[in-house]
């Protein structure tokens, strides 16, 4: 995601567009091929980016950095880069999850390391980085608590295949990024388990019902979770052959063990961690999601992913609201 941020930032005009991140191997490799095929097939990385592995350079001067570290490395990554940052920068959160054991979503997190001297924002939507490669056209929403902060960012990305829409529900998109990489999952399953688009299709709408729930109980706008950073990045996630989360969970419906598909791919799995993290929060705020509480057991308590649909279709009738 940072790579396609950064064509779409520098497409958009944004001058001086660098990238920096903490895999040393993997930014010289980036840095010496223009490529990165082993985690995006055909991209090649435009001429005028520069690729650091400095964070002192990388940060000189900067007036918005896209975030795209996954969540569980956030906090260590900024703890190098802080430093070097200035004050009144602005920066925009692309990862999508929630952090184990602290429960913080990511703008939590950047906030609790770096502090209170930068512009938080958060952009998310349904974009799977390997149609950005082709620059097939998408739409993002830019949350910030401030106008202008989301405005800025607009423009920062508003490149000829991105559009970009405003929103003031931060922990809204936030939430609905990290949730439903876990009704992803389950997605995934209904096709490793050859359930049929008909229970796929219960899944992903009875996964935004949750979702939404969680996300109100919060003090989230409902209406976010019917958006593009809601149900447009649910489906997306849900439906394409490229998500990560759906092929995992494609892989544990046909038999395969969690390690073994993290060996085989070398994926990061966010919706891995996030089961565990969401179920944690619900229950905190009594808010029911039956979905996400079942993909948590098949992960870290054995549960058979068979018997978890069972389970789920075995439920007490009830309204659909």
């Amino acid at each position: 995601m940072g790579l396609v941020m950064a064509d779409a930032a520098a497409a958009a005009g944004m001058p001086d567009v660098r990238i920096w991140g903490p895999a040393g191997s993997m930014i010289e490799d980036l840095r010496s091929t223009r490529t990165n095929h082993d985690r995006l097939e055909h991209f090649i990385l435009p001429e005028g980016i520069v690729v650091h592995d400095d964070p002192a350079a990388a940060l000189d001067g900067a007036t918005i950095v896209i975030h795209a570290i996954p969540v569980q490395a956030t906090a260590s990554a900024w703890g190098v880069l802080a430093p070097h940052l200035a004050k009144g920068t602005m920066i925009a959160s692309a990862a999508k999850g929630i952090e184990v054991d602290t429960y913080r979503l990511p703008t939590h997190i950047l906030a609790d390391v770096i502090g209170t001297d930068v512009d938080l924002a958060v952009v998310s939507g349904p974009t799977i980085a390997s149609e950005l490669v082709h620059r097939k056209p998408a739409v993002m929403v830019a949350a910030a608590t401030r106008s202008d902060v989301a405005e800025r960012l607009q423009q920062a990305l508003h490149a000829p295949w991105l559009r970009i829409y405003a929103s003031d529900d931060v922990v809204g998109v936030e939430l609905a990024g990290a949730a439903k990489n876990v009704i992803a999952i389950a997605a995934g399953m209904c096709d490793g388990l050859e359930l049929g688009d008909n229970a796929k299709s219960a899944v992903l709408s009875r996964g935004l019902a949750e979702i939404t729930r969680l996300g109100v109980a919060y003090g989230a706008k409902s209406e976010t979770f019917f958006g593009i950073a809601g149900v447009g990045d649910l489906a997306t996630t849900c439906f394409s052959p490229f998500g990560r989360n759906r092929t995992f969970g494609e892989a544990l419906g046909r038999g395969e063990s969690s390690s073994a598909f993290l060996q085989r791919t070398g994926a990061t799995v966010e919706g891995m961690s996030t089961a565990k993290s969401i179920t944690a929060v619900a229950a905190e705020v009594n808010v029911e999601m039956p979905i996400a509480q079942a993909i948590y057991e098949v992960l870290y308590e054995d549960l058979a992913v068979d018997e978890a649909f069972e389970s789920l279709m075995g439920r007490d009738m009830g309204s659909e609201w």
